[in-house]
């Protein structure tokens, strides 16, 4: 929901697992990258509790794999990372369905996998949530007390968020200090950026990138402002950078 992060491209987790996969994979994506669908669907109801059996666990750097069974059906799902035994019951409520997604921590496709934001241990029904390693879920963002002056040509946070609706669908250059970084979900990294601008909602922004980058770095991004991104499953963003590359400092 990080390698995939990021469970580091919703579910995410994510976040789609926001960010997630945001979520989150140190590792650079290669012109022979298989295509994937990036087409991320709900595929549970918020109220319809799914329960299943770990067969298989997957360690990465961010994520945790999970071959699942479910009744007479198996498939792949996807969360944050965590200790989980094979044997176990675990319970979802949440997901995002992805097809022919690439993994490049593992080197590995999976013909179609779940992004899962809330489990439980048991099958009781979920009630205690996880980070998704979705990055389109956005996370509980930690407000980092840094001082970041604007990039030459570019705004600051503040001002994109004051003044988005003049900045949509524009391209722009904003400088800040990386807080959170998901790698290969959905085809694409996930940073948030913060310049010590902004206020509560209005001083983090999300940053789709191809770059690899990582937490604690100060850099600038060019990119597309969107505004009102929605990817489905309740994951939306009132201002995102899309399709951003790092800039030379």
């Amino acid at each position: 929901m990080k390698t995939l992060l990021s469970l580091t491209s919703f579910l995410m987790v994510i976040f789609l697992f926001s960010c997630e996969k945001r979520e989150q994979k140190p590792q650079t994506q290669s012109a022979h990258t298989p295509k994937q669908n990036i087409a991320a669907q709900q595929t549970t109801a918020n109220t319809d509790v799914r329960t299943v059996v770990v067969e298989e666990v997957i360690q990465v750097s961010s994520y945790t794999y999970l071959k699942v069974r479910e009744a007479d059906e198996t498939f792949w799902m996807a969360i944050t990372k965590r200790e989980i035994q094979t044997g176990e019951t675990i319970s979802f409520t949440k997901a995002l369905k992805q097809e022919n997604f690439t993994s490049k921590e593992l080197d590995r496709t999976f013909d179609m996998i779940y992004f899962v934001g809330e489990i439980s241990t048991g099958s009781a029904p979920v009630v205690s949530a996880h980070t998704a390693v979705n990055p389109h879920q956005k996370p509980a963002v930690e407000i980092k007390a840094v001082s970041v002056e604007p990039a030459k040509g570019g705004v600051s946070i503040g001002e994109l968020f004051a003044s988005r609706a003049s900045y949509s669908g524009k391209t722009v250059k904003v400088r800040g200090q990386v807080t959170k970084f998901n790698q290969d979900i959905m085809s694409k990294n996930w940073a948030h950026i913060q310049d010590g601008t902004g206020g509560p909602r209005t001083n983090d922004l999300t940053v789709t990138t191809q770059d690899v980058v990582a937490v604690g770095d100060v850099i600038t991004f060019e990119g597309t402002i969107t505004l009102n991104k929605d990817f489905g499953a309740g994951y939306s963003y009132e201002v995102i950078m899309e399709n951003a590359k790092k800039q030379a400092e």
